[in-house]
């Protein structure tokens, strides 16, 4: 028997958070080098013109291999707003208030999610297999995405909880290094162990993802053989 896809194969999870941050390597880089000479204004300049740079190449090169055009330009205008905004402030920290904002945002959105049994995991998940919103009829799979939702939120409560610290204190290249530090490493954590927890949730001979059974027709069948 085929082994199933991991969460992170099918949400091709460490290409996206490798792409997230290079931009913030191109700032941080940019930021340090131009210092010295340029002052904290020409730094943030060249942080900035370097994040784009390295947005635009990236851009380019994920558009060759066929990535879908508005997913480019989202992550493209995202690099260009938060250099934006650092630009209009003059606070070189400001660069990743995004990220902190977006961060913090998740992991409401994700508890939300939860709590109104719309997890977003399986919404996620269910999207990508083009399942639509058939996995809500199987409670099991309600459940598991559920359970496997609150990894996620800690995942975002993590980021919170260190760049905000490094946020108040202005420590602009110590924000770089935790961006990087907790994107591809955090993100493979967290698929990794949401993929254990809806396995250990899914009762014993569930089809799996790809097949979500039909809660109505199983309580039938259970009323049926009763």
């Amino acid at each position: 028997m085929a082994q199933p896809e991991s969460l992170a194969e099918l949400l091709n999870g460490r290409r996206a958070a490798v792409d997230a941050s290079l931009p913030p390597i191109g700032f941080v880089a940019g930021y340090l080098i131009g210092g010295p000479a340029l002052g904290e204004r020409g730094a943030i300049w060249a942080g900035t013109g370097a994040a784009i740079l390295v947005a635009l190449a990236l851009s380019a090169w994920r558009l060759k291999r066929g990535d879908k055009p508005r997913a480019v330009v989202i992550g493209l205008l995202g690099v260009c707003v938060a250099a934006l905004i650092a630009l209009y402030t003059g606070r070189a920290e400001d660069f990743f208030l995004i990220q902190l904002f977006s961060n913090a945002a998740s992991a409401l959105a994700w508890v939300v999610s939860i709590v109104i049994c719309w997890p977003l995991l399986g919404l996620v998940v269910g999207g990508v297999l083009k399942q639509r919103t058939r996995w809500r009829r199987d409670p099991a799979l309600v459940r598991a995405y559920s359970r496997g939702s609150w990894v996620w939120v800690c995942q975002y409560l993590i980021r919170v909880a260190v760049f905000l610290p490094l946020y108040q204190s202005g420590r602009a290249a110590e924000l770089g290094i935790a961006r990087v530090a907790l994107s591809w490493p955090l993100v493979a954590a967290c698929l990794a162990v949401s993929w254990w927890v809806i396995q250990r949730s899914l009762p014993p001979g569930h089809p799996g993802l790809r097949h979500p059974r039909d809660g109505e027709l199983l309580r039938n069948e259970k009323q049926g053989v009763s």
